[in-house]
Formats: structure tokens, sequence, C-alpha cells
């Protein structure tokens, strides 16, 4: 009996490359779903460089005014200036690698599915990051000598009483503003149960309580106090005991957020530099008779103004 004549539908034109043509779709479909998955990234001060093993993300404090006495000459004042370098982390990789005879034997397409699940891997790992370094925010003091610090706020019945939640959060607000932290592009991330406890919560979504904040058959909150927020649910691994440091880490990520319920934050609390950004490779192995796919971006993230960055927790 002959063998059968397969069909490659990834090879161009025949050719020996036997997933030349699936490359660009496996890529689409990795990047879509990282750009789908990914929460916490257009959240931060993001910065590219070519070539490099860190950058410096430049802090400078404020200055004061003062009236002017006639004949007096004016000197100027001393602003006190800092910086924050991020180092590139390890490279990030998520794979998958697919046998020639398992494929054949299947009945369904799995690459689609695997590249997928790549692409959720790789944004899953760089909000995890994020969010717990928004916890450290919370918890660092001043970049800038004299200047301000995170705020870690208790509040004890956040976890249980979606209202005091909602009042830490005005409180969070509170406290940014007297930090002259700007009001556009703050972000409150929960996880998925807590969002939805805040999207029960009549004050929230009722038009006499603040507007037309979400809507409820929706489930959708849009604001409280004018941040957004956000449900993630890698908050959920996040706000968790990950005092551990991860391998490959070189910024400080790990945290114990265990009783942390929420982090209020302005753009301008986290920096991330990107040195490669997230990117496909699928190269067929014919020693070991299947395809390997990888993908693989290089970045790292870290705190750069802490007085920007808020913690509600219970304890």
């Amino acid at each position: 009996m002959a063998n059968a004549v397969a069909s490659r539908l990834g090879a161009d034109n025949g050719g020996a490359d036997k997933s030349a043509l699936f490359l660009k779709v496996w890529s689409g479909e990795v990047l879509a779903t990282f750009m789908r998955e990914n929460k916490m990234l257009g959240m931060t001060q993001v910065r590219t460089i070519s070539s490099g093993k860190s950058a410096q993300f430049p802090v400078i404090g404020t200055t004061s005014a003062s009236y002017h006495t006639p004949g007096n000459e004016i000197v100027g004042s001393s602003i006190n200036h800092s910086e924050k370098t991020i180092n590139i982390d390890d490279l990030l990789v998520s794979s998958a690698f697919i046998a020639n005879i398992d494929e054949a034997k299947n009945h369904y397409d799995v690459r689609s599915i695997y590249t997928s699940e790549m692409g959720r891997a790789l944004a899953n790992t760089v909000d995890k990051n994020l969010l717990q370094l928004a916890v450290l925010g919370a918890r660092a003091s001043s970049t800038i000598t004299g200047g301000q610090g995170g705020l870690s706020h208790i509040d004890a019945d956040a976890n249980s009483n979606t209202s005091s939640l909602i009042e830490s959060i005005f409180y969070c607000a509170q406290k940014l503003d007297e930090k002259d932290v700007p009001s556009m592009d703050r972000y409150c991330v929960v996880t998925p149960q807590t969002f939805y406890n805040i999207v029960q919560n009549d004050k929230i979504l009722n038009r006499d309580f603040g507007g037309n904040n979400g809507v409820y058959s929706d489930g959708t909150v849009i604001k409280v106090a004018g941040i957004n927020i956000i449900k993630s649910n890698t908050a959920v691994t996040a706000y968790a005991d990950n005092s551990t440091a991860v391998s490959g880490a070189n910024n400080t990520y790990n945290v114990n957020a265990s009783t942390t319920v929420a982090t209020v934050f302005h753009k301008s609390a986290i920096g991330t530099v990107k040195l490669m950004d997230l990117s496909m490779e699928s190269e067929y192995d014919i020693r070991r008779q299947g395809t390997l796919m990888v993908g693989k971006m290089a970045l790292g993230s870290g705190i750069v103004r802490p007085e920007s960055a808020c913690e509600i927790k219970t304890a």
C-alpha cells in the first residue's frame, strides 16, 4: 500500500519549509492575543531602546514661587533631580513544539490555539510584573529628596464591603490630588470578583450619584472618582504572596501582596523599557520531526514616581 501524499498547507509552492505560509498568521495571532489580554503596558511610561541593558528615567522635583521685591536680584531656585534606572530582564519567551506525527493524527487545528495561548502567557507575565510594581510603588518612599512617597491605605472591609472599597478609591483620588498628580490617566486595577461587586453598587451606576458611569445590564463600570476601573484576571495571581524572586528578572517585582484588594495609580508611577518588541519565530526541526514555535520579547519595568501609586489593602 502506497503512502499518502500529504498536501502541506504551510509549504510555499511545495517547498521544503512546511510552515513558510503559517508564520505570518501565527505572528498575527500571538500579537492579537497579547494586545487583547494585556491590560497594564499601556498604563505605564514606555520607552523603546535600540541597544543596551538599561535605561534611565529622569525624575524632576518641584519648585516654588515667591513675590519679588523691586530692586532685588532674581537668582533662581534649586530644583532637585534624580533618576530611576530600569534594567532589561532576560528574554521572555513562550514556546510550543508540535510533532509531525501528532499533528497528522489530530483531527483539529492546534496551531492557532497554541499561538493564542503563547500570546496570553506573555501578556499575563508582563501584567503580573506591572501589577506587583504598582504595589511596590505604593509602599515606596520618594525618589526625590523632600518629595512624597506612595500610599498604602488600609481598609479592613475592602474585600467584603463594596461601599467601603469605593470610599477608599475616593480617598486615593484625594491623596493623588493633594500630591498634584495629574487627573488624567489614572487607573484602578481589581480582580473580576471585585469588579462585579462594584458593578452591583447602586451609588456607582445610579445617575443620581454621578452620571452615566456604567450599565448594570452590561456589567460595565467606567470610572469611580474620575479613575478608570480596570478588570484584570491577572490581579488574582498578582495580589497574592509573590515574595520569592523569579530567576531572569533583573528588576524587583517580588512582593507579598496577599492583603491587596486594589491598586490605584497614574501612568507616571511605572516605567517600562523595551529592547525587543513582541515577535514570533518558527522553525521545522528535521532531527525531531516537528515544528518549534517561539514568541519572545525583551523588556523591563520599574518604579519611577511612587507618589503616583496607591494601594488599598485589608491589613
